[in-house]
């Protein structure tokens, strides 16, 4: 692996969580996923008719190739090839009851989304809302082939379409090779199902040949949080000039793009490109998933990846808190396990008391949020921040570090401390826990405004209204 390659690697294990594809590139290799083993009482009995999807067409095999997961073992979903580079279609997908055109009404959206990021968990806000909203979706994962209970949230959303892949993505290494048969898929799939808007959560296929119009979101990219983190872009190098080529390509192609905050696509100006049709809107998460009437334990919440500099997490081992910390060492939830496994490890001395968890899952996290008094939130690099939003939905008082985004979006309700600045966060961590009324006062400030300005009401509302502006889109959605 040449040193190139290595410092790709160090730089994307750290901008996300990076998993390497040993099984080769282009279209040699693919997983086949089969989706829930049709069983004879889906739903027959009751009248609901069945849909048979055929999923890629003769020419366009199954874009999914049989690798390992995050976990080391092989996904139960997925199976080699039989014999060398064979291909077998895949034809179905999970059943779903199918209502008719006049209750779906017309518009039809394809979104892609990842896997393994926290766009995952904005495509679930965004996907049951429009789908609640009457409209169509088709949905293309990329990245890995998610475990069931990680779609469990499909389940009673009638009028969606998923469809799993595994291509790597664009910030991935050696992603740009699976980039060609990606959007060749992507391609056939548009002239398949015919969709009225692209929703696409990756630069790269901005520039997708389709006539549909393209709308990208940013979340988040590589060479912003190289710039966040190290202050000066990566060194100039072969794979970098690929992954910027890819990106300004998609910003140009898309017919719109949006940010989560004016801070993300302030950056996107700086090291890229700037576009006639730019939008900001932020994101939103559904309240009723959080409970914020729990009484507040005396100890400090954190959710990051440990060794994610952008996270930085690490702030709070510095210095000694007059409570307890928890740092969960995972942005995303997981799946519940059936045999309990613990994570945990406490450090505790004198002047410290720290508690690392694993990745939790969704209730874990729920609780871990309804019971902390505060929340830390350290990154230094963040175009939004969902976690900071579900702490403030389970009434946390919000400390900051005082960065672009974070002023944009938490305003007066949160408080900051210097930017990265591990005794700042001590010492105001110190100053709000001492005035429990100021503590209160500024957990209540912060349930108000994320439920008044970042639920997932408001992002369809403004997401609905994006699309009714895009060109060649007519619609009567409900």
């Amino acid at each position: 692996m040449t040193r190139t390659s290595l410092r790709f690697l160090e730089a994307a294990r750290l901008f996300g969580a990076l998993t390497l594809n040993p099984l080769g590139v282009g279209g040699q290799y693919r997983i086949f996923a089969l989706w829930n083993a049709v069983s004879p009482q889906l739903n027959i009995l009751k009248g609901q008719r069945l849909t048979r999807f055929p999923h890629f067409p003769v020419s366009q095999p199954a874009p999914i190739a049989g690798r390992q997961s995050r976990s080391g073992l092989k996904n139960k979903y997925c199976k080699p090839p039989h014999g060398p580079n064979k291909i077998r279609q895949m034809n179905w997908t999970r059943v779903r009851p199918v209502q008719s055109p006049q209750t779906l009404g017309p518009m039809h959206v394809l979104v892609t989304t990842d896997t393994i990021s926290g766009v995952w968990t904005y495509t679930r806000e965004l996907v049951s809302g429009l789908v609640s909203r009457g409209l169509r979706v088709t949905l293309v994962s990329l990245g890995e082939v998610p475990l069931p209970e990680q779609t469990a949230w499909m389940d009673n959303l009638h009028g969606l379409d998923y469809r799993p892949t595994a291509f790597r993505l664009e910030w991935m290494h050696e992603g740009e090779h699976d980039y060609k048969d990606s959007a060749a898929y992507l391609k056939s799939l548009v002239e398949e199902i015919q969709p009225d808007v692209l929703h696409l959560n990756q630069f790269c296929y901005g520039d997708l040949p389709v006539d549909v119009p393209r709308v990208v979101v940013a979340h988040g990219d590589l060479i912003t949080w190289w710039l966040a983190v190290h202050g000066h872009e990566p060194k100039s190098a072969r794979w970098l000039h690929r992954y910027r080529e890819a990106v300004v390509r998609g910003l140009l192609g898309a017919t719109a793009v949006v940010a989560p905050s004016a801070s993300m696509l302030d950056a996107l100006h700086h090291s890229y490109v700037q576009v006639g049709r730019e939008q900001v809107i932020y994101n939103g998460r559904n309240p009723i998933f959080f409970n914020p009437y729990v009484s507040k334990e005396d100890s400090i919440l954190s959710v990051g990846r440990l060794l994610d500099a952008g996270k930085q997490v690490h702030l709070l081992t510095q210095h000694e808190h007059p409570l307890s910390v928890c740092i969960v060492g995972s942005e995303h939830p997981v799946s519940p396990p059936r045999i309990p496994i613990r994570a945990d490890v406490k450090v505790s001395t004198d002047q410290l008391c720290v508690s690392l968890k694993g990745p939790q899952t969704e209730a874990q996290l729920r609780n871990l949020y309804s019971r902390a008094a505060v929340y830390a939130a350290t990154a230094r690099y963040e175009p939004f921040g969902m976690e900071p939003l579900e702490a403030a939905l389970s009434r946390c008082a919000i400390v900051a570090n005082d960065i672009p985004s974070f002023r944009e979006i938490w305003g007066d309700d949160a408080v900051y401390f210097r930017t990265n600045d591990a005794g700042s966060l001590a010492s105001t961590i110190r100053e709000l826990t001492e005035d429990r009324e100021k503590c209160r006062a500024y957990a209540n400030r912060a349930y108000q405004r994320a439920r008044d300005r970042y639920n997932h009401k408001r992002m369809i509302d403004e997401y609905l209204q994006l699309y009714r502006g895009l060109p060649s889109v007519e619609w009567a959605a409900a």
